[in-house]
């Protein structure tokens, strides 16, 4: 960048990274001439969206030329029913990534903290840095354990908002129910604990904190939920924030009008009712991450048990190397060196045929790669 524009830039912007996506499949079959790509990269739902949902979005197919509900009343009406609270602890946003951006706008002014955990979704720190806040990385244990002790003493009397993601991105690990209880009973509650549940709904774990039974106690948390992951509408962009009705007040003065569109709206009614679709989802989640826990271990291939529909594995060899010749085998995973993990990749869990797909072509890439060392 030429130094006369960065005169213009804000200070707090120049070392700002753009997000890098997931590599699509259309530029890896072009890139490689390959007819079949198997797509396990970005964390979707590999069933598919709920017919019940493409019928509503299909059925409102002539309502565009209308704008959207701006306030989204009859999603945050069926959201409120869903989780038994009131409309008013509600904010919907284009994505779960406008929300942390709405909510770092609203609490952080410049040399405010964030406390995240390492390595996590680069999203939080994205939000700190647009507002010249600070963000402090707190590193989990081993097996990418979290320890909130760890949390409790990176807090500082700048720190006003800690975000948890549990389970998190991209390990899959999650925080005990008991712990966060006990870190949110001696915090200050002036801190705002983010929990980003964008996985939740795959945990299988009992003892796995829940946001919701904080916030209904009074605590003061924010829980993030998105129709991304599970309800299988990542292409509509929309997720939510459930908090305190003053601190969801705050945040929709800084929301854009009309930020979700009309399509995903209706979707996501019909996606949240649909409990064949997401049982389905479920269930087939649950399969894969047996079927290539097994095949990880007969590669010889450490990977962290979990909680998401993602798996943490450490391949022993460059990331990035990796992540292209899994390309030419028509893979697409994700490099661990996005997330400071240069000998590790995420997976996301398919259908039974692509994690097959995925275990014969790591079979073939590692023994390729290991050949050249």
């Amino acid at each position: 960048m030429s130094k006369d524009v960065l005169k213009f830039v804000r200070p707090s912007l120049h070392g700002l990274k753009p997000y890098i996506p997931g590599k699509p499949i259309a530029e890896v079959q072009k890139e490689f001439g390959l007819t079949e790509v198997v797509k396990l990269a970005s964390n979707e739902n590999p069933i598919g969206p709920s017919k019940h949902a493409q019928q509503a979005i299909q059925a409102a197919l002539g309502d565009l030329h209308r704008y959207p509900d701006g306030g989204q009343l009859e999603l945050k009406h069926e959201l409120a029913k869903f989780y038994n609270i009131s409309e008013d602890m509600i904010i919907v946003g284009n994505g779960s990534d406008e929300v942390i951006t709405l909510f770092c706008t609203t609490f952080l002014e410049p040399g405010d903290e964030i406390i995240v955990p390492s390595p996590t979704f680069s999203e939080y720190m994205f939000g700190s840095t647009l507002m010249a806040g600070k963000t402090v990385e707190v590193p989990l244990r081993e097996g990418f354990a979290y320890d909130l002790a760890d949390f409790a003493k990176a807090i500082t009397d700048r720190t006003r908002m800690i975000f948890l993601c549990v389970p998190n991105n991209p390990t899959g690990t999650y925080i005990k129910h008991a712990e966060l209880e006990s870190f949110l009973q001696n915090i200050s509650p002036d801190i705002l604990v983010v929990l980003d549940e964008a996985y939740n709904e795959y945990v299988e774990s009992e003892d796995c904190a829940q946001g919701l039974e904080f916030l209904r106690k009074g605590y003061n948390v924010a829980v993030m939920r998105t129709f991304s992951k599970l309800y299988a509408l990542a292409a509509l962009r929309i997720g939510y924030t459930m908090a305190k009705p003053e601190v969801i007040g705050f945040v929709n003065r800084v929301r854009e009008p009309f930020n979700v569109n009309h399509l995903a709206q209706v979707g996501a009614i019909a996606a949240l009712h649909d409990k064949e679709h997401t049982e389905s989802s479920r269930r087939v989640n649950s399969q894969g991450k047996r079927v290539l826990y097994e095949g990880f271990t007969k590669l010889g291939l450490r990977y962290i048990p979990t909680e998401a529909n993602f798996i943490l594995v450490n391949a022993g060899v460059d990331s990035m190397q990796l992540f292209q010749s899994l390309l030419k085998e028509g893979v697409i995973v994700r490099a661990g060196s996005f997330f400071g993990l240069p000998s590790w990749i995420r997976v996301s869990i398919g259908l039974p045929e692509e994690n097959e797909r995925l275990l014969q072509a790591l079979a073939v890439s590692l023994q390729e790669l290991k050949a050249t060392v």
